[in-house]
């Protein structure tokens, strides 16, 4: 048994919202959760993540460590 008084209140049904959506209830110390991602909008769980390389830093960091492909090379 839990020692009496140390523990913080148990909510068993709080409230998680996303962007002001209610999206799931589990059990917190808390009686609402506001979060911004979760995994219904998560890319990683949805499939939709993707890997962006804006700036070119792959490139740039084979390039420095002489891993670039030979043929990819201009001369």
């Amino acid at each position: 048994m839990p020692k009496p008084g140390i523990h913080p209140e148990w909510y068993p049904e709080a409230k998680i919202y996303c962007n002001g959506e209610l999206v799931a209830t589990m059990g917190s110390t808390q009686p609402e959760l506001h979060v911004d991602v979760w995994s219904g909008n998560h890319p990683f769980y949805t499939g939709t993540q993707r890997i962006m390389d804006t700036e070119g830093r792959v490139e740039r960091f084979l390039r420095k460590y002489g891993m670039a492909d030979s043929s990819a090379k201009s001369e």
